[in-house]
């Protein structure tokens, strides 16, 4: 849904994100805010919408601007291109001033709006979701304050990529010119630096909060601030601070047997949470154990391949029925590889239940084959109209937003089946990207890295988040990964919010790397 996926979870994204990887370039855009031709001149100014707001955000009221502003993307000839919106949030009672830190917020999808984050964790306001395994799918949807929200230590700007919430591709550009790794990204570079200036925010630290597929456009956009004439076609100058991954997905498809290790620990944990497996079971050590697993007898198991001895055979699998609650004849079945999506079928199949694979927690009634693995997914189908429902009624009644057009949540069709990995639309590759991230914490020494993954994320899981942060190059150093006992967006469920906001928020006030 927003995001990009390793492993078995490639198979559900290809068919319904078609998210594959590679590396077009399009020469930077340029925004129209300097001196241009009479056709930009003559353009209507970009609109915008500020409210004056009061929240509880960590135990105390905060006042603080909500501003939907428009900004508008142009080419060297100053043609409009696109039309892109930010939310922004603005403490008006903390200090810091123009030296306050700013968070810049996305999601993925690709063709994902940030509703998901603006409304699950980073905005002042949230979704009210007493159970978040069981959200109401019918309005009302009920808003309340988040104290959670990093707001009282940051500022925070929600971005709307061309194609999602209020943004779009205007008459002047092209979709291929903005719906593509590098293009999407070098427009992201173009719209923060069009938003420090109009705030003059340039001696801010700044943040990247970004999830799923926002995790490979975090990692293209740190390279692309930090980069040079060379590599954008003039001197950037906009280094980071940090950039925090949650349900990272920048590594691509690593092949069936290390995407079946990497997978292992998060179905591990997911047999530990319905009580598949040996009890009692703590997650977090039951992951440790799958982790030893995995980089032992398992890999050693599957790098055999055919001349595994049917002894061997039977002890790994007896081994994978300990770790997942499945039985070890459906695991030689498999022939040792249990992909998630065969996993989220058969672990509670006795209960004629099937689990998400964005978030294991959620269940509905065993599917037949052939289901939508996007609308008929346990997790998703039933925390998406909440969030749907409830962004659209926010921006019109709190935050006075007055667009004939409604907010676009996901764009499958228009933007994700469109987009472009470097080799044309649809054609995978296997670039990793988090090795741009690595680019560009060597050229940026005072950068640091967050990577938080959800235990019960059968999607991106914390094995892939390991194992592509650790093969990309990225100083281990300037890294922290943290875990939740969540899934693909690791802030449903009030506790695991609060973790989440317990570790952003020390992130951000930890400042540069030393």
């Amino acid at each position: 849904m927003h995001g990009a996926y390793a492993g078995e979870a490639a198979v559900i994204v290809r068919n319904a994100l078609a998210l594959m990887f590679g590396t077009a370039f399009m020469s930077p855009v340029a925004v129209a805010q300097a001196p241009a031709p009479e056709t930009a001149a003559a353009a209507p100014a970009p609109r915008e919408f500020a409210s004056e707001h009061v929240a509880r955000i960590a135990g105390r009221n905060l006042r603080y601007t909500a501003a939907v502003e428009e900004f508008v993307l142009a080419d060297p000839a100053g043609t409009p291109q696109a039309s892109i919106f930010t939310t922004s949030y603005v403490a008006r009672t903390a200090p810091g001033g123009g030296e306050r830190p700013v968070i810049f917020v996305f999601n993925g999808g690709p063709g994902s709006s940030s509703v998901w984050l603006h409304l699950g964790f980073a905005g002042p306001r949230r979704l009210a979701l007493p159970d978040p395994v069981n959200p109401p799918t019918t309005p009302p949807f009920a808003i309340t304050d988040n104290e959670e929200s990093p707001l009282d230590v940051a500022d925070i700007v929600m971005i709307d990529p061309p194609g999602t919430g209020f943004s779009t591709v205007l008459p002047g550009g092209r979709p291929e010119q903005f719906y593509g790794v590098q293009q999407d990204a070098a427009a992201m570079v173009r719209l923060i630096e069009a938003w420090i200036q109009r705030h003059d925010r340039w001696n801010a630290p700044r943040y990247l909060l970004s999830e799923s597929y926002g995790t490979i456009r975090a990692a293209v956009v740190a390279r692309m601030m930090a980069g040079g004439p060379m590599e954008t076609g003039r001197m950037t100058g906009l280094p980071l601070s940090g950039v925090i991954l949650l349900g990272q997905a920048m590594a691509a498809d690593p092949g069936a047997d290390m995407a079946a290790a990497m997978a292992l620990p998060s179905l591990a944990a997911t047999a530990c949470h319905f009580g598949r497996v040996s009890s009692p079971c703590d997650v977090a050590q039951h992951v440790q154990k799958a982790r030893e697993f995995a980089a032992g007898p398992y890999l050693t198991a599957l790098y055999q391949g055919s001349a595994l001895s049917e002894a061997e055979r039977n002890s790994v699998a007896t081994g994978l029925a300990a770790l997942t609650g499945l039985a070890p004849q459906a695991i030689l079945a498999a022939d040792l590889r249990v992909s998630p999506a065969q996993f989220a079928r058969t672990l509670l199949a006795s209960d004629n239940r099937q689990i998400g694979l964005y978030d294991a927690r959620f269940t509905l009634p065993l599917a037949p084959n052939g289901n939508d693995p996007v609308a008929d997914d346990p997790a998703m189908g039933q925390y998406v109209p909440a969030f749907v429902g409830g962004l659209n009624g926010y921006m019109r009644r709190d935050l006075k937003v007055a667009l004939d057009q409604p907010y676009e949540a996901i764009a499958f069709r228009t933007v994700n089946a469109r987009w472009d990995y470097g080799m044309g639309p649809g054609v995978q590759s296997r670039r990793n990207f988090g090795e741009d991230l690595g680019i560009a914490m060597r050229r940026n020494p005072g950068m640091r890295l967050m990577v938080g993954t959800g235990y019960f994320d059968l999607v991106t899981t914390l094995g892939a988040a390991e194992h592509a942060v650790r093969h990309s190059g990225i100083p281990l150093a300037a890294t922290r990964f943290t875990y939740y006992r969540s899934g693909h967006m690791p802030y449903l469920g009030d506790e695991t919010r609060r973790e989440l906001a317990r570790d952003v928020r020390a992130f951000v006030r930890g400042g540069a790397a030393q």
